[in-house]
């Protein structure tokens, strides 16, 4: 028996894979999501759905009062959602400062608290020009940081073992864990289906192609992402 993982749970494919893969590796996984004002709030009824094809337990954190202080595009209904691959300049707006380290602090915190062995967050390369919480510099910070403040307590080990993969090799991934990719959701705007022509929808997108795998999303505009990626995951 490998122990309780806590996994932050989005309900999008990156941190659904981590769900499957620690699920196939023995882990009794616990989904983690946040609610945080987001836009796309849609994810949370997606994370959901995963933790029940897992039957696993599922916890929610609302944290909508500290989203609306956000200035992000994300949380907020003052500006649109902009559109394009994630390396454009333009995806900044989309940052929420500090969102990883609040939420990996709330889920390392349930993690020392139930004893759990694991808490894990798929955090991948291609956020890396976009995000700086979701780099190495930052996941080897916040580790250190734990190690500190949980001093005399339990301590779960962090684990972040996508942060220096590409979506398309999460892809890959996902789809040998037989992650159900059309319970996922990615799409910043949360309408009825993906846009196709948000960062995350173009990424999503791109990434199926880049791997080969069938793409079963149903999106507004289906092409769009080839117009604003080489197809090999670098922006034009």
């Amino acid at each position: 028996m490998s122990g309780k993982a806590i996994v932050l749970l989005s309900g999008g494919m990156d941190s659904t894979t981590l769900a499957y893969v620690m699920a196939q590796a023995g882990y009794d996984v616990i989904g983690l999501s946040l609610r945080y004002n987001q836009r796309h709030v849609k994810e949370v009824a997606c994370a959901a759905e995963i933790m029940r094809g897992l039957q696993g337990a599922h916890h929610v954190i609302d944290l909508s009062a500290w989203g609306r202080q956000m200035k992000s595009v994300l949380t907020s209904d003052v500006g649109a959602i902009p559109e394009g691959h994630y390396a454009a300049d333009n995806m900044s707006q989309t940052v929420v400062p500090l969102r990883n380290p609040l939420f990996l602090t709330i889920a390392t915190s349930i993690g020392s608290s139930l004893g759990a062995a694991v808490v894990a967050a798929a955090v991948h390369a291609g956020d890396h020009a976009v995000y700086p919480d979701c780099r190495p510099e930052f996941t080897e910070a916040f580790t250190a940081m734990a190690e500190v403040a949980l001093d005399g307590m339990h301590k779960p080990r962090l684990r972040f073992p996508f942060v220096e993969k590409t979506k398309a090799e999460i892809v890959v991934m996902g789809h040998a864990a037989g992650v159900p990719w059309a319970e996922t959701w990615s799409c910043y705007k949360g309408g009825a289906q993906h846009c196709g022509r948000c960062g995350t929808c173009v990424e999503r997108a791109e990434a199926f192609a880049v791997a080969g795998v069938v793409d079963p999303t149903s999106y507004d505009d289906p092409t769009y992402w080839e117009t604003v990626t080489d197809f090999w995951g670098d922006a034009e």
